[in-house]
């Protein structure tokens, strides 16, 4: 399994010969450029242009945007609505938080996560080999609850995303929290950096581990 983030919420996974784009932007709402992707499978989270700029994926890919069951090249894709954080008085907006299972190696990317999800909507998830997690607080949950969160879910890994960082507009960087808030919240004060995630199942660590992506997007 290779993971790779361009910032923001967008993640592209590949493994089998297959590749799988997460939460596509555009630079409008970001203010980062989106790299040139062939991708076999795009996913959509919810409707905002931080988040659904499949036009730009190059190919002619599958695009996921709603809950549901899918099998799409031998990547099975189960969505579930968990909705996004209401900004006063607003009704909630729908989230879908996304697990792909590739042959038995399986991946959570959890959209703009605004609301703890209920156990019955995780308890035939199994066993998550790496989760995607916003940490920002501002439009999603906060530090303390994403950590309740992973608590819930167990993955091995847990990769940071939708936080402050280089490259970003500044409107936008402005509504976001940086990721120390939540490293606190864990304990960790050095945390491991990649530039690309390579896994192997067998190459798991056997307690959760959280580790930083740099953002590889102009």
């Amino acid at each position: 399994m290779e993971i790779t983030w361009y910032g923001f919420s967008c993640f592209r996974l590949r493994e089998g010969g297959v590749t799988v784009l997460c939460d596509p932007y555009d630079k409008k709402a970001t203010g980062l450029t989106l790299p040139r992707i062939k991708a076999d499978i795009v996913t959509i989270s919810h409707n905002r242009p931080g988040h659904n700029n499949a036009e730009a994926v190059n190919g002619e890919p599958k695009v996921v945007n709603g809950p549901g069951e899918y099998e799409l090249k031998n990547v099975g894709i189960t969505g579930l609505t968990i909705y996004h954080k209401a900004a006063g008085g607003e009704l909630p907006e729908r989230n879908v938080a996304y697990f792909f299972d590739f042959d038995g190696f399986t991946v959570g990317h959890l959209g703009d996560l605004g609301h703890l999800p209920q156990q019955r909507q995780v308890e035939d998830l199994g066993e998550i080999d790496v989760l995607l997690v916003p940490v920002s607080g501002a439009n999603t949950l906060d530090a303390t609850r994403v950590t309740e969160v992973i608590s819930l879910l167990e993955p091995k890994i847990v990769v940071p995303m939708h936080y402050r960082h280089a490259g970003l507009s500044a409107n936008l960087a402005d509504s976001l929290e940086p990721v120390d808030k939540f490293l606190k919240e864990l304990g960790i004060s050095e945390p491991t950096i990649e530039s690309v995630l390579k896994l192997t199942k067998a190459g798991l660590p056997e307690e959760t581990q959280v580790i930083l992506l740099e953002p590889s997007a102009g």
